[in-house]
């Protein structure tokens, strides 16, 4: 088969921006093995303008003029959508698939003739949703539970066909790499002494939302509360940090902070880490932070640092509260600075590594092979279907109302993911505690609670219609 992939996102011949491209590469690659040709498409950038080869079968062709840098790629002139819809026109007139990454484009007629497999790779960015909500998909690919119940409740409204075409494909990841392995090249791009530094990572993009904050926040504690001394933070610098003026303003005013506190001996930011030397850079630390509000849907930096022997701590934000249990994984409420530093300091002190267990779930739920077969499968087998009909229903008085999967109840209200922030509703609180699967409006008014309060919790994203369980 020819197959044709669509990614928003700039790629490169030898590094990788995040992981929803390192898994884009990987079932290409696998697609490419099988004997597929394949054609990765993608947004043109000044340093990665000409076409490249993943593999035999796999070329990658920068040529879309989608705006750079991101946010916004949209934001272009129209000229230039016109040649990204001529390109994919012209490209899929010759394919036998499409396989369109991440959801982002937001023209379905584009591939109204071809089978065409989406994948929702984030639960943030506008052009992601825009796409869901206006998606023609043959097949949907969704990679966590968590995504799959944000899109039953949010396209799924209006789109009850498009829920049934979901299938959940939990990331993959290699842990024959993924793994304990000794420092060698990492420190060329690092300076740290293992035998004397504690380290601390934070191997995440620098966004507000991805924690740096609250890992400043905590290794201040460990350094000032703890006496941590010896303490030393990699963060790492994002690629085209020269392209964008608002990166840079992030930096600087990061930077000064951590000047501010004192603690500039104990923060290092390095140049970006290629994929290969990922694993020695993972087994560094004594323990990795992933303390953000960001809206994950996986989140592979996480559990590849808890494959290579670290410990993780991550906020008990989206999909980390569902992919591994608590048992295995440490997890804190969002922006617990005290209750991190204390889980750290308490990891740092013992030596504590992963723990058997976790290192067993890890490779069962997240198996690269698995991951990479199943892709294949849904891709290959997918067939033209009618597009998923409009059917809007209405909110009445048989329509259950139940708690978002995007919030939960937390010891300090019920913790938003897309407000990054908690409420206290102790009428809420007292009607799920009656209706756990969901009340009506009778239900709320017989415990004083009129309908709009009910509906105004609905239009703020705390609760959602539940309307394929409704009262008879």
């Amino acid at each position: 088969m020819k197959i044709v992939m669509f990614s928003i996102t700039p790629l490169f011949p030898g590094q990788v921006m995040g992981g929803a491209q390192k898994h884009l590469q990987s079932v290409a690659l696998h697609l490419g093995e099988l004997g597929h040709e394949v054609t990765v498409l993608c947004t043109r950038r000044a340093d990665t303008s000409a076409p490249f080869q993943w593999a035999e079968r796999v070329e990658v062709r920068p040529i879309l003029r989608f705006k750079q840098p991101f946010p916004g790629p949209y934001e272009t002139p129209a000229y230039n959508l016109a040649s990204i819809i001529q390109d994919l026109h012209e490209h899929l007139s010759r394919a036998d698939r499409f396989y369109l990454h991440d959801g982002e484009m937001i023209f379905p007629y584009v591939y109204r003739d071809i089978p065409t497999i989406v994948s929702l790779r984030d639960c943030v960015y506008p052009e992601t949703w825009q796409g869901a909500f206006l998606q023609q998909a043959d097949a949907l690919i969704l990679i966590s539970r968590y995504t799959r119940d944000y899109f039953a409740s949010t396209v799924g409204r209006f789109f009850p066909e498009a829920v049934e075409r979901v299938r959940v494909i939990h990331n993959g990841l290699d842990w024959e790499r993924f793994k304990p392995t000794p420092p060698g090249r990492i420190l060329e791009i690092v300076p740290v002494d293992p035998a004397r530094d504690t380290i601390v990572l934070h191997p995440h993009r620098p966004e507000q939302t991805k924690g740096l904050q609250q890992t400043i926040d905590v290794v201040d504690r460990l350094v000032h509360g703890y006496g941590m001394s010896n303490l030393k933070t990699l963060v790492p610098r994002w690629l085209g940090l020269e392209f964008s003026a608002d990166l840079r303003a992030f930096y600087e005013d990061i930077q000064s902070q951590i000047a501010g506190r004192g603690l500039g001996d104990h923060f290092i930011f390095h140049d970006w880490i290629p994929q290969d030397l990922m694993p020695e850079y993972l087994s560094l630390g004594a323990v990795t932070l992933s303390l953000g509000s960001f809206v994950e849907t996986f989140g592979n930096a996480v559990y590849e640092s808890l494959g290579c022997g670290t410990p993780a701590i991550t906020s008990r934000v989206s999909a980390h509260r569902e992919l591994l249990p608590d048992s295995l994984l440490d997890k804190v409420d969002f922006d617990s600075p005290d209750e991190t530093a204390a889980i750290a300091a308490e990891i740092i002190r013992s030596g504590r590594r992963t723990s058997p267990e976790t290192l067993a779930a890890l490779r069962e739920r997240f198996s690269r092979p698995a991951m990479v077969e199943a892709y294949a499968d849904v891709i290959l087998n997918a067939r033209k279907l009618p597009p998923a009909e409009y059917r809007p229903r209405p909110l009445d008085a048989r329509t259950r109302y139940r708690l978002a999967p995007w919030c939960y109840p937390a010891g300090r209200g019920f913790y938003h993911d897309f407000r990054a922030d908690y409420q206290r509703l102790p009428a809420l609180e007292a009607l799920l505690a009656a209706w756990p699967e969901g009340f009506t409006l009778a239900a709320a008014a017989a415990r004083d609670v009129a309908a709009e309060t009910v509906l105004d919790w609905t239009r703020e994203g705390i609760l959602v219609p539940d309307q394929d369980h409704q009262e008879g």
